[in-house]
């Protein structure tokens, strides 16, 4: 099967190329949700999952056996309670292992130029307030059998902690705009995209930490994801 091409219109959609089948974008509100493959789509409130075949490819070791669980029959909510722990003192490895899951594949990178990384309000209140700096990770993570997810951390370092703390007020507000993520395609997980209902946000000094998550295969539930977001959300700049 040929490889589905999409495009960008004008107002940032998100559309395919239609050649006959293949992958499909489907546009709901604010939600951008890709389907590649086998995946399936969600709507609002939902993830956006690359097909098993296209992950397996691009994350190796997710196919390879249990992730560790270091809170074997635990809640989620004691889960979520020592990940944020593990976060804070800057241990992924084990902030992952709370929900049984590894890393497989991560990706960073320190920027300076806040306005062409960010949309809508969140642009323009950075327009008004100057950035000193921002640093984006991407994470993808998974359990060593076909379910994966991926996430976000971005870190914008402003000079007062007041202009973090009005950051993050327009950057909470959902369709208000974003610091854009980096690019799944950087982890070789092309079409996936982050729909911002699994994010959490905090001012951490004088910086807005952002993190947001989404499925990229198989199937990792919304109660994992929105956990995995309020953990990462905590770790130390990386």
């Amino acid at each position: 099967m040929a490889k589905q091409k999409f495009r960008t219109l004008k107002d940032g959609r998100v559309v395919p190329i239609d050649e006959g089948g293949g992958a499909k974008v489907f546009v709901a509100g604010a939600a951008i949700v890709a389907v590649v493959g086998g995946g399936t789509a969600a709507g609002i409130g939902g993830s956006a999952s690359v097909g098993s075949g296209a992950a397996a490819e691009a994350l190796p070791g997710n196919l390879a056996g249990d992730a560790a669980d270091s809170l074997p029959g635990r809640s989620l909510e004691t889960r979520k309670a020592e990940g944020k722990k593990s976060a804070k003192r800057g241990r992924k490895d084990e902030t992952f292992s709370r929900f049984k899951l590894k890393q497989l594949k991560q990706t960073a990178k320190h920027e300076i130029d806040c306005l062409l990384n960010s949309t809508d309000r969140v642009r323009e209140y950075l327009a008004e307030h100057r950035c000193t700096s921002l640093d984006r990770n991407l994470f993808a993570v998974g359990d060593g059998h076909g379910n994966a997810a991926v996430i976000s951390v971005a870190r914008v370092g402003f000079p007062k902690k007041s202009d973090a703390e009005g950051c993050e007020k327009v950057e909470e507000v959902q369709g208000s705009g974003d610091i854009k993520p980096l690019g799944a395609a950087l982890l070789g997980l092309d079409g996936v995209k982050f729909s911002g209902h699994h994010f959490r946000s905090r001012v951490d000094g004088r910086a807005m930490v952002v993190a947001e998550t989404e499925t990229v295969a198989g199937q990792v539930d919304s109660g994992t994801l929105d956990a995995l977001a309020d953990v990462s959300v905590w770790f130390p700049k990386l």
